[in-house]
């Protein structure tokens, strides 16, 4: 017996693909039946239902194996559907993008291609004719081998995709923008805290998977810190693997963000039930050590709305975990960008550096995820470089190499240094700096 928000989720799943329900049955039973997955009595009985309310379809809430599909289609004598094709044809009716195109079609044809006998039973036969006679080939053997070449193309295409992707993250990189990755259960309201936050036309509506094509705006941050924000697919209970492993060029976004969003929606009975579900999806993605920020959203549909929007809750360290807020009404957003530019590490500063031979890894990592300014030549001591980062990124960069203790780190225009100085006149010649730049 499924529970109730299984049941009203497969609801939502349903109306979301157009589809109208004429009738439900539940059923209770400890083990699926490995041949038609229902009992035979409650077969029977939903054979009856079926001819009495004359269902197109049967859409089954769990995940059917191919000889159980072929077998119920068989007694009831009408298309069978179960939970990963019901949300395949939710997202390929979503799909418009070149993208989001490629990937469902990817995992509609994974998904076809151990179900590919039940279309060509009919067809369980020898080629012949003149110049195909012989050992020949099977009509379902073919049908496979030319499943396998388009989706050898498509995961073809979709690699160029993830190297552009690739480009433009190294892009970002180079010039200090941080990349913040809203990601949630499917309806909590993702694409309209999107839409509020970057000022884009993301198309918002009641239903699941209303938004499936990936889209990144920029972020506009309080001290001016450049970022972008990336809305992804979202995400249900037991979400299909087919779906992960297509949409990997999408999830990369997630993965490789600076900082995850985590919408959850703050009203729903079932939130730490649905953050559960997301925090799967992100374990699937390695997506685990991306630092997370939370925020609960839809407030306005709660009792205490003016109380919570805006507040913010932090952990022992003062570090912000999660943030209260109301996509709809705009109600704590104010907050909310204060605590993102907080947790990527405020606004972007100069710095000058000096970075002895032995520390040499941290110079390459700088001219891949900073913006450098300017090197001049090498000395005995090592190299110099002039660079532009939040302090975040710097700091991390250092304590990630573990050479905090050898680099010396000057910051230009700063209230205060994120670490020891020495004299900032060492470097400040070597860089033609005047001593009035440079923080005391």
């Amino acid at each position: 017996m499924p529970d109730e928000a299984d049941a009203e989720e497969l609801r939502e799943l349903v109306r979301s693909a157009g589809v109208e329900i004429l009738s439900e049955l539940s059923s209770s039973r400890r083990d699926p039946d490995p041949r038609t997955f229902l009992g035979s009595g409650k077969l029977a009985e939903l054979g009856d239902l079926v001819r009495e309310r004359g269902a197109d379809v049967v859409i089954f809430g769990a995940g059917l194996s191919p000889s159980q599909e072929r077998n119920i289609e068989r007694e009831l004598k009408c298309r069978v559907v179960d939970r990963t094709r019901l949300i395949l044809d939710i997202f390929a009716q979503r799909a418009r993008s070149y993208e989001g195109k490629l990937q469902v079609e990817l995992a509609q044809l994974e998904h076809m291609s151990t179900r590919l006998v039940r279309g060509w039973t009919h067809l369980e036969r020898q080629k012949g004719g003149i110049g195909l006679r012989g050992p020949g080939e099977k009509q379902l053997e073919t049908d496979r081998r030319l499943l396998a070449h388009r989706i050898k193309q498509i995961r073809s295409r979709l690699k160029d995709v993830r190297k552009r992707r690739a480009l433009s993250r190294r892009s970002r990189k180079r010039t200090a923008t941080s990349v913040v990755s809203l990601v949630g259960y499917t309806n909590a309201g993702k694409s309209t805290l999107f839409n509020r936050l970057t000022g884009a036309d993301v198309d918002v509506e009641d239903r699941l998977f209303a938004t499936l094509d990936p889209t990144v705006r920029r972020l506009g941050l309080p001290g001016g810190t450049p970022a972008v924000a990336a809305d992804t697919v979202g995400f249900v209970r037991r979400l299909p693997h087919e779906l992960v492993a297509a949409f990997e060029a999408t999830l990369e976004e997630s993965r490789e963000a600076t900082l995850l969003l985590q919408v959850l929606d703050a009203a729903d009975s079932e939130r730490e039930q649905k953050r559960y579900s997301v925090d799967q999806v992100l374990s699937s993605i390695d997506a685990d050590d991306v630092p997370r920020l939370q925020v609960l959203n839809k407030v306005d549909l709660m009792d205490d709305a003016e109380g919570l929007a805006g507040r913010v809750d932090r952990d022992a360290d003062g570090t912000a975990l999660r943030v209260w807020v109301s996509a709809v009404s705009g109600a704590g957003l104010a907050t909310l960008t204060e605590a993102i530019s907080e947790r990527l590490g405020g606004a972007v500063r100069e710095y000058l550096l000096s970075i002895p031979w032995r520390a040499g890894a941290l110079r390459g990592r700088l001219y891949e995820g900073v913006d450098v300014l300017d090197e001049p030549a090498a000395d005995e001591h090592g190299w110099k470089l002039h660079i532009r980062a939040t302090e975040g990124r710097l700091t991390g960069l250092l304590r990630k190499l573990d050479v905090e203790s050898m680099v010396l780190v000057v910051a230009l225009d700063a209230e205060e240094d994120p670490a020891p100085l020495a004299e900032a006149s060492e470097l400040a010649p070597v860089f033609g700096i005047p001593q009035t730049g440079l923080a005391q």
